[in-house]
Formats: structure tokens, sequence, C-alpha cells
């Protein structure tokens, strides 16, 4: 019996095939026999440009319905999806292109002349274009093809997916997800958030990242139902369609918009069953507030691209404000001490979380030395973040170690920014931090020493280097110069020390 989550998904969907799958912005409905035939085309395609099984096909392109068709399409040929920030430089896409070696890139209409030459040099064999709309060649070259394909049998181990996440030396690592790992974490989240046959999602979310793919997305395909597809958040679209919704998935910034709008009312959400927020932390206040005017307590629940999903607030039950609740069932969720790696069991102590089970990866692309580093004997992967678990059992988040920013549910890691703006001619050195932002949950923000006479260098010249270089999410939200950077006795800048002394800096600018 084949193992591919395209079969596990395609098992449970509605038996009327006309059924709706996505309703697009544009009032366009496509069914589920559209998903199974267009996803075929695809497939077809695919395969004729040499794509087979454990080969990578790197994606990126706008959110639309044919972009959600093509992952469907690489799982049926049994190839790993590889899903490309769009706001990645043509610098970054170069990197993840020679270090992966896709078979097939797909990028946006508008990018592609000079992309091409980049996948040229990273060996990748053929180059499709895919626009927001629907245009280009992938839906071009699939036009015509059958409409059924025989989806690729593959074992619960295989290769399903390679999602890119920072590291802090610089280079971004391919985190390789499995069959397994998609269909463990999508059964456990339709069981215990409760999703019905009825069930509308409002999806507003990007889908080249884990929150808006392999948790909004593939929760849907394993409910056999609708979502209501937008290609980015808007407050105005949000109130218009929220009615006719029943489950919205969101990132901490969306709920602080929607409480800033006098719209949201205990009536305007007296039907939706379920709020959830995931990708950055939630601050307790935003949860308490949008209770107070809703009546709706949000779901906070926490995970990683290493991990999908770790833990969730109880759909029946006391979802707790600061805390992300309770680790997913047959997931073992423990805190170590970082030093030594010994669990700690004391209820509320605190130390560097540690999980395993199903929902795990496999490890980093072709870094086998590195994925040894964050694994313990025992099969525990070390995520990095500084929890506790508490005497209830609920799980809190305090931190994170090595210095992880969370902007806009995005990482970012600052020895990256560092690098860029420490090569600025003038500059000595940097520190980049994280500090409280009431849209973003947290800002980059780019402490900088300055050469002696180099009082020139502004603020828009460390932004503008950044631009040329980085992602626009990657970018420092303010950059702050300063005499001296604090140090410890081993030279070490003390990077709290600045995250204490700057942490009221948008609070000073909105006064």
């Amino acid at each position: 019996m084949s193992e591919n989550f395209y079969d596990i998904v395609a098992a449970r969907f509605p038996a009327n095939p006309d059924a709706p799958f996505l309703e697009l912005a544009s009032g366009a409905v496509l069914s589920y026999a559209d998903l199974a035939a267009t996803s075929a085309r695809y497939a077809h395609l695919l395969s004729e440009l040499g794509v087979v099984k454990g080969d990578r096909v790197a994606v990126q392109v706008e959110k639309s319905a044919e972009a959600v068709f093509l992952y469907l399409a690489c799982l049926r040929v049994g190839a790993a999806y590889l899903p490309l920030n769009t706001a990645y430089t043509r610098a970054e896409v170069a990197y993840f292109l020679t270090d992966a070696a896709p078979r097939v890139f797909v990028c946006a209409p508008a990018a592609a002349e000079g992309l091409r030459d980049t996948a040229s040099e990273a060996g990748v064999g053929a180059v499709l274009t895919l626009g927001a709309a629907g245009e280009g060649s992938l839906t071009d070259g699939a036009a015509g093809k059958p409409t059924d394909f025989d989806t690729v049998v593959c074992a619960s181990g295989d290769l399903a997916a390679i999602l890119y996440t920072s590291g802090t030396t610089g280079r971004s690592k391919g985190a390789m997800l499995t069959h397994r790992n998609l269909a463990s974490n999508a059964a456990t989240l339709h069981r215990l958030w409760g999703f019905q046959p009825d069930d509308v999602l409002l999806h507003m979310l990007p889908i080249f990242h884990t929150h808006g793919l392999f948790v909004a997305i593939n929760c849907v395909l394993m409910n056999g139902s609708s979502m209501l597809f937008q290609s980015k958040f808007d407050p105005d679209a949000v109130f218009r369609l929220l009615p006719r919704a029943t489950v919205m998935m969101g990132v901490p910034t969306f709920y602080t918009r929607l409480l800033a709008d006098d719209r949201l009312t205990g009536a305007a959400t007296a039907h939706m069953r379920l709020f959830i927020s995931g990708s950055a932390p939630l601050l307790a206040d935003t949860h308490r507030e949008f209770f107070e005017r809703t009546g709706k307590p949000i779901l906070e629940r926490y995970g990683m691209t290493e991990t999908g999903m770790l833990t969730s607030n109880p759909l029946s039950g006391e979802r707790i404000p600061g805390t992300v609740g309770f680790p997913l069932p047959e997931v073992s969720v423990r805190v170590a001490d970082e030093k030594t790696g010994a669990p700690i069991t004391a209820p509320g102590a605190i130390g560097v979380i540690e999980v395993k089970g199903p929902n795990v990866f496999i490890g980093y692309w072709r870094m086998p030395e590195k994925t040894a580093q964050e694994f313990r004997a025992d099969g525990y992967f070390i995520t990095g973040d500084v929890g506790k678990i508490d005497e209830r059992g609920y799980v809190h988040i305090i931190g994170r170690a090595k210095d992880l920013v969370i902007s806009g549910g995005f990482n970012v890691y600052p020895k990256e920014v560092e690098t860029v703006i420490d090569a600025i001619e003038g500059v000595v050195e940097s520190a980049v931090i994280g500090v409280p932002h009431p849209d973003f949950g947290e800002a980059v923000v780019a402490v900088v020493l300055r050469k002696p006479g180099a009082d020139a260098l502004d603020e828009a010249a460390v932004a503008r280097a950044c631009k040329e270089q980085l992602a626009n999410f990657k970018v420092p939200k303010a950059v702050v110069f300063t005499n001296e950077l604090p140090r410890n006795t081993m030279g070490k800048v003390q990077k709290n020390l600045l995250r204490d002394a700057h942490k009221d800096h948008f609070d000073k600018r909105a006064a």
C-alpha cells in the first residue's frame, strides 16, 4: 500500500468530485475534480521533463491555485517539493538551487529572464514559469495532458519536501520532510482541532511556509473541505468573508490588525468555530483583548520548519494566554539543560525544548554533521528554543537560543544580516537583535559601530545595502548607531543588554 501523502488525502476527498476545494478572490471556484485533473497534468509534464522519484522541484512563485496543484503534482511523481520565499533575492536563490540541485525550477514570469542563467549555472535541467493569475509555461506545457495519473508509490520515510531554514553561520539548511512527517501532523491536527465536513477555512497566509502550506492546506485536504483562498491578508476581505468561514489561521500580526478595526465585534465573529495563531509568539494582551472583543479565545500552537506542529492549546479546555498548550498526541516534548543535554523534569524549570515523534524531520539536506549535532543520542531533536513545562503540562516559550528573531512569522538569524552590514564601507561591527514591535511581534534592529570619520554613513545607506542582498523581511526596521558595543570578559557582544536598551524603540517612535 502506498504511503504517498497524496494517496492518503485523496482517499478522504469528497464523494462528489464537484465539491468545492478553492474559492479565489475573483469568485472563481475550483473543485476537487479540478484538483485531481490539474495536478495530474502537471505531474505528466514534470515526468516528461525527467523528474523521477527522489528528485527535487524548486518553486518560487506568487500564491495561486496553480501553485497548490503544483505542490500536489510533485507529491504524485514522488518528487520533493521545495518552496522558496518570494522575497528571496537572486543571490539567495542561486544558493538554494546549487545546494538542492533540483531537476526543475518554477519561477514567476517576470523573474524568469534573470533567473534562467542562475538556474543554468546551478545545473538545473529545466525552468518553467507560473504567474499569480495561473499564466506561464507550466500551465501552457501542461495543457492537453491526460487528466489522470498513476501516483508514484512511496514509503512513509521517502522524501516529500525540503524547506530551507536559516542558520547562525549564515548558511541556510534544507530540512528534509517525509511523507510520514506530513501525514502524521495533518492527521493529528485534523483530529485535535475538530475539523468537520462543513468547515470552511479562511486562507490568507503565504504558501512557501510551513504554516500556510503544511498546516492550513494539508488540514483542508485531510478534511476534504473547502477554503476561501486570498492572496494576502486584508482586513476588508476578512470582514467580507468571515460570514462564510468557520476557521481562520493567522500569524499574530493578523490579529493585532483586526483588533485595530472597529468592525471586530462579537456579532462579526459569532459563527466562527476557531481562530488559530502561530509562526510567532502571540502576546498575552492580544489574546485577552481578542477574547474580550469577540468572545472567541484564540488557539495558539507551536511548531517549527523541522518538526511541523509540536504543541497546541486545547480545542475544548482552557487556552492560557502566553502558553502554546500541550504536546500533540504521539509527540514527546521535554526540557533539557542547554549545556549538558540532561532532561529536566522539575515543573517550571527552564531549559532547551527538545522533541521526538513522527512529525520530526529526518535531517538537513547534505549536512550529516549538522544533523548529528542537532539530535540527542536517544533521538530527540534540539529545537534551540528555550522554555518550560508548567505543573499542568502547558508548554511556555521563554525565548530562543542562538538569538533567532521571528519577525512577522519569518525566521531571521542575526549573523546573516550582520555579515552584510559588516561588509559596508565605514562599518567596524554590527550587532543585530530583535525587539518588540506592535505589528510584527519582533522587529530586526541593527546596532552599528562606525569607523572614525564615517559619520556620513546613515540608516538609509545600511538599509539599502541590506535590501540588495537580503529578502525584505531580513532588512532591519531600524538602525541605531553607537560608540561602543557592550561586551563580556571574553569579548563577546552582550546582546541581552542591547535588547534591554532598545526594547522600547518602537514605542518611543509611536509616541
